[in-house]
């Protein structure tokens, strides 16, 4: 059968770079996982045999209270996540740099019509302290209610919080009558970064809710919503509807889901990323002219290089320029990232500070 599609693999093939994981294509399992679930008829909506699995293999990483939404996306799982913990006159504390604040259109506050509450950091790490001195105004009407907490895992600079520094925020909040939500886009590369399971920094740590991700470590698409704590929501099945996030033919979003998690196929992906981040970051390290801005833990590295460097490297490989001002860029690597794409870079890299 001739496909109606050009050809468009020389140019695929040809893209490779350091922007995102979510570049990435979708690994070889979890398209497969789709293809073998594409048989036959099954309830719509979530009601189907795929979906209850997955809610049972999350249970297994998270606990047997954990209630399990599949959604489409991240910012899906950051909106109506939150919009189920909080209240229309809420306030959410986060980093400034958090997702939420930064890369989701306004979407917390245009559709949840929550208020942020966005906290400088020095590593992107919220603090019990930061808790203490941005939980304020309760009980007067002039002032937003303070009502969670957001924390990202791995951060958007790269960073992890060991499950005590989750556990001293989350016990901050939870003693202030707060819930705490966990932006988990890079959660399995964070667990692979700290060798530990995901439940010890989340449903361990007093993490009341949890958006699961797993576009950035090999699916094609999906997230979840994973609800640690039942009594820190109202309506998940509802908002996720009125959100446009619940998918009709759930079962190829569930399918993903359980051939990541199932056996050990989150953890491979996102250990051989944050190996090749490493790598990366060895490799570069000690050319003149680079800084490494912040600790490497997980699958980003953040470097400081001088601005026609940048110009120039970014037409030979795709990156993002974080802080044009400082000359700061970020590299990404992904699940599919090889030695040989950061041999290259970093050659790529060197050539061009020496140009």
């Amino acid at each position: 059968m001739t496909s109606p599609l050009p050809d468009l693999s020389a140019g695929l093939a040809a893209g490779r770079g350091f922007a995102s994981d979510n570049q990435a294509g979708a690994h070889p399992d979890v398209l497969a996982a789709v293809a073998a679930v594409n048989t036959g008829h099954q309830p719509a909506y979530g009601d189907d045999a795929v979906t209850a699995h997955a809610r049972e293999v999350f249970r297994r990483h998270f606990g047997e209270q954990a209630e399990t939404y599949p959604v489409f996306n991240g910012t899906g799982a950051n909106v109506v996540g939150l919009q189920a913990m909080c209240d229309r006159w809420s306030s959410v504390i986060c980093p400034a740099t958090a997702h939420v604040n930064t890369d989701e259109c306004g979407a917390p506050e245009k559709v949840a019509g929550i208020k942020l509450v966005p906290v400088a950091t020095r590593d992107g790490r919220l603090t019990p302290g930061d808790v203490a001195r941005h939980a304020r105004g309760f009980g007067d009407a002039h002032h937003a209610q303070p009502r969670v907490v957001s924390l990202t895992q791995s951060t958007e600079l790269g960073t992890v919080y060991t499950p005590g520094q989750v556990a001293a925020v989350a016990a901050a909040a939870h003693e202030r009558g707060m819930l705490v939500h966990m932006d988990g886009a890079r959660l399995a590369n964070a667990a692979a970064a700290l060798d530990a399971p995901m439940r010890a920094f989340t449903t361990d740590a007093g993490v009341d809710v949890l958006s699961f991700g797993g576009t950035k470590n090999g699916l094609m698409f999906g997230e979840a919503i994973v609800v640690l704590n039942p009594a820190a929501v109202r309506g998940v099945e509802y908002l996720r509807k009125a959100g446009m996030q619940l998918a009709s033919k759930m079962r190829f979003v569930s399918a993903q889901l359980v051939a990541l998690l199932e056996g050990d196929l989150w953890l491979r992906n996102a250990r051989g990323a944050n190996a090749m981040a490493r790598l990366l970051a060895d490799s570069v390290r000690g050319l003149p002219g680079v800084e490494i801005a912040h600790p490497v833990e997980a699958n980003a590295v953040f470097a400081v290089l001088p601005h026609e460097v940048i110009e120039r490297l970014r037409k030979r490989f795709a990156f993002y320029v974080w802080d044009e001002d400082r000359g700061m860029v970020r590299w990404v690597c992904s699940f599919d990232t090889t030695e040989r794409d950061v041999a290259a870079f970093a050659a790529a890299l060197a050539e061009e500070l020496g140009s």
